[in-house]
């Protein structure tokens, strides 16, 4: 794997790509997991659905709202520094999840999405400096996304069962991936010094001012309305299966395969989306795949199941991919990167957050499960239009005007 500049070795390059992909795995099995233990963790603390589902959304909250942080931490102390802070901030906080008051428990949520938040942000725009090919690296880092969010989602409880643990001391478990992490990529930082020493890796510049922009505006709606189907299913889907007659030992399975799924869509589709002009198609393929996913739960979620969850599995990881990838497509510097990943990640997971505490409330409501589903198939449309404008073969600029280009 090639990286930009003369000073990486190749086996420092190999380093660099092997860090990323520490970094992604650790970005979502701190909030994924709670999902499989989610009705014991209900049943030793007495909280509601809308209190336990709190404790899904609370991270993805804290994506919107530290996101537009991000690029001021990287200018102030560089973009490897901070990575490593949030790597170590999220460490943190799972920590926090071995404590027994439940204000902690939601403490460290609240640490563990930050420290995610910062990462998600200039995780894409590192990649857009060092790497010759962004899109395949992009393709690894996405699929290590969802790679992450399965391992989380089906060796909780496995693990839990397996060591005699109970629901804490699991969740607490993914502390050794992220220290792990962490190892990895303080050993990257060192690399390629001199050539990061000679150019401001995330340069000054309005990052809110690039919403007067409608590419912008477009792929800020994208990745949002992609976070909600993704960040709603994900802390539902489990018990939702196991109101339609799954097992409970088989729920958080399901969700991680869901995931492992979604990470060969996250692997195939940024690496696709960088050799089109424009990536509409890749954005119908999406629609398709969610289409039949979300249907077929709607219609028939105890039979066929393994088909709709793959298939929803294989919609949410590519279209995430898809999504941040745009990120880099459309934007023509790593700052600019930087700079658009702020904002659109922090309107997107605030919007994103929403979605677990409206589908329990309508199940709650209605104590049935057709509403909240019906509900994600509906956003699929305004979701379809933000994607079409964002995969058009534009590019950002630090003006109010996107400029259309022959080649992306």
């Amino acid at each position: 794997m090639q990286t930009r500049g003369t000073t990486r070795s190749r086996g420092t390059a190999l380093l660099f790509v092997v860090a990323v992909v520490g970094v992604a795995l650790n970005q979502r099995p701190a909030v994924i997991a709670v999902a499989p233990v989610l009705r014991e963790l209900r049943a030793e603390t007495g909280l509601s659905s809308a209190l336990a589902g709190l404790l899904t959304t609370l991270p993805v909250l804290c994506f919107g709202a530290f996101a537009p942080l991000a690029p001021g931490l990287a200018r102030r102390v560089g973009l490897e520094l901070a990575v490593a802070a949030s790597l170590l901030l999220l460490a943190t906080g799972i920590a926090l999840r071995l404590l027994p008051p439940v204000a902690l428990l939601y403490a460290g949520s609240l640490l563990a999405g930050a420290a995610i938040a910062v990462a998600n942000v200039l995780m894409p725009a590192y990649v857009k400096r060092e790497a010759t090919r962004p899109g395949v690296v992009m393709g690894l880092y996405s699929a290590s996304l969802n790679l992450g969010a399965g391992i989380g989602a089906a060796v909780t409880v496995p693990l839990a069962v397996a060591f005699g643990w109970g629901w804490r001391a699991a969740l607490a478990s993914w502390l050794v991936l992220a220290l792990a992490a962490l190892a990895l990529w303080l050993a990257v930082a060192g690399t390629g010094r001199r050539q990061r020493a000679a150019r401001s890796p995330v340069p000054g510049g309005s990052s809110w001012g690039l919403l007067r922009q409608p590419l912008a505006r477009r792929v800020t709606a994208y990745i949002g309305l992609q976070s909600v189907q993704f960040y709603s299913l994900s802390a539902w889907l489990p018990t939702l299966l196991a109101d339609a007659g799954v097992p409970v030992s088989e729920g958080g399975l399901l969700l991680g395969l869901s995931n492992i799924v979604g990470a060969a869509g996250a692997l195939l589709a940024p690496a696709q989306a960088g050799r089109m002009r424009s990536q509409r198609p890749l954005v119908l393929a999406v629609l398709g795949a969610y289409l039949v996913g979300l249907a077929g739960l709607l219609l028939s979620p105890g039979d066929g199941t393994l088909a709709w969850v793959a298939a929803f599995g294989l919609a949410q990881g590519s279209g995430f991919a898809l999504a941040l990838t745009l990120i880099v497509l459309r934007s023509p510097t790593p700052s600019v990167a930087a700079r658009m990943g702020g904002v659109a990640q922090c309107l997107g997971y605030l919007l994103a957050a929403v979605g677990p505490l409206v589908l329990g409330w309508l199940h709650d409501r209605t104590g049935a499960w057709g509403w909240p589903v019906g509900l994600l198939l509906g956003v699929l449309v305004p979701m379809t239009w933000a994607g079409w404008g964002a995969a058009r073969p534009a590019v950002l600029t630090a003006e109010e005007r996107p400029t259309t280009t022959a080649q992306v």
